[in-house]
């Protein structure tokens, strides 16, 4: 689930940066950047703590093959 919810972030980061933006505090951008991915509040802190060095292609294409990875090994391949 951490590993889905920063590779939705990547993916809609435009969107997550105006919403962190918008935020009040971190407790309301918690919960919005939560809420617009479909994450909760702990993908959104997960989210939240996320480094910016993250965004590298090098970067971003790891977290996708993890989550790929870790998707295959559920029973259900979600």
């Amino acid at each position: 689930m951490v590993v889905d919810a920063l590779v939705l972030a990547i993916d809609r980061r435009d969107e997550v940066f105006q919403m962190i933006v918008n935020s009040e505090d971190a407790d309301e951008a918690i919960r919005q950047v939560g809420q617009l991915l479909g994450v909760g509040e702990f993908g959104g802190r997960v989210v939240l703590d996320l480094q910016f060095r993250r965004l590298t292609r090098v970067q971003r294409q790891a977290l996708a093959a993890e989550a790929e990875e870790l998707r295959s090994k559920l029973p259900d391949g979600r």
